[in-house]
């Protein structure tokens, strides 16, 4: 293994951000790639085997980029960056930042930062019926607002419909006090927490009251037909089969509908099939309905929840092997006892 070494030249107004604060940044790439950085003045030596160099000069390059972009890098750029590194793909987390959905009222661009959530946003763009699937913290229900407050703005719909089935998370919430918009509220308020943050309360206020913007749980779709709408199916792994294909057949024309869900988090009764399972198995074929599967890598929230979600993926996947393994045991075992009683029963026919 060939040591080398190389220096790249990071221009002073990009260092803090392309370092992190107290060079956290710096930290990770070292530890991930097991390089040695040195930095001054304006530059970096990076030191190591020739592979891991390359690795990690490219990975600067990238952020470099990302910074001249106008970007603030955060830890889930450093580390998609790397991870893409290792696929020899880490160019695309530039070509990502070229696509601008939308800004929030602050201002804030809304972008996708992974290749997952890339190709959710084109196929939102090209497919009049998208499924998105995924792990909590991948964007689903974010993106999907966002490329429907743009169709909105740009006069591509007349209105956008928000929906989701209106289930407790585990707990139950009583009888709770006010008008129904009251009792519902709390299942819908992550739809409007999104909807706060990209239109600004106000504009919301305006064109709710104008009927042009509808949050509402997902019984209130029964017997309507929605045209020239966008529409978002939030937490449909909490459908049952018979409410999503009652949702499917409310779209009319000149719709898009985006359906998004979590596979793993659902909270139907037990023994309740899920919706999204059934449709994801129905629907597969058809062309004009796409599906995005997103994954852990996929999760732009704090790098925590990426290692949650990846330690629930593994312990699932563990114990469907447990079971599996189990099954077999069982199987196994009603052979040998079904082979053990016809063995008797010979000899008993015997006597």
């Amino acid at each position: 293994m060939s040591i080398m070494e190389t220096i790249i030249d990071i221009p002073t107004e990009h260092e803090r951000n392309v370092f992190g604060h107290f060079d956290a940044y710096v930290k990770i790439i070292e530890k991930t790639l097991n390089v040695t950085i040195i930095a001054r003045n304006g530059e970096i030596k990076v030191i190591g085997a020739s592979e891991d160099v390359i690795k990690a000069k490219s990975v600067f390059v990238q952020l470099l980029e990302l910074s001249k972009r106008g970007n603030t890098i955060t830890e889930q750029n450093v580390n998609y960056a790397l991870s893409l590194c290792f696929e020899d793909k880490e160019s695309a987390i530039v070509e990502i930042d070229k696509d601008l959905i939308c800004h929030t009222i602050n201002g804030k661009p809304i972008k996708p930062k992974t290749i997952g959530q890339k190709s959710y946003v084109d196929m939102i763009r090209k497919k009049m019926i998208v499924f998105g699937v995924g792990p909590a913290g991948t964007g689903k229900t974010y993106l999907a607002m966002a490329m429907g407050i743009t169709a909105f703005k740009n006069d591509e719909v007349s209105k956008i419909i928000l929906t989701r089935p209106a289930i407790e998370a585990g707990e139950k919430l009583g009888f709770l006090p006010g008008d129904l918009q009251s009792k519902v509220d709390p299942y819908l308020r992550p739809l409007y927490d999104a909807l706060y943050q990209i239109m600004g309360p106000d504009s919301f206020a305006k064109n709710t009251e104008k009927g042009l913007i509808e949050v509402a749980p997902l019984a209130y779709m029964r017997g309507r037909t929605l045209d020239n709408a966008f529409i978002i199916l939030d937490e449909a792994q909490n459908t049952t089969p018979a409410q999503m294909k009652m949702f499917l057949t409310r779209i009319g024309f000149g719709s898009k509908v985006v359906i998004t869900g979590d596979l793993t988090q659902k909270d139907l009764p037990t023994g309740t099939k899920s919706g999204l399972d059934v449709a994801l198995k129905v629907l597969g074929k058809i062309e004009d309905i796409g599906f995005s599967f997103l994954t852990s890598q996929d999760v732009v929230r704090h790098p925590l929840v990426q290692k949650i979600v990846k330690a629930y993926d593994n312990y699932e996947s563990k114990q469907q092997t447990y079971r599996g393994n189990d099954n077999h045991r069982v199987k196994g075992n009603k052979k040998i006892q079904y082979k053990s009683e016809r063995i008797r029963g010979n000899k008993d026919g015997g006597k």
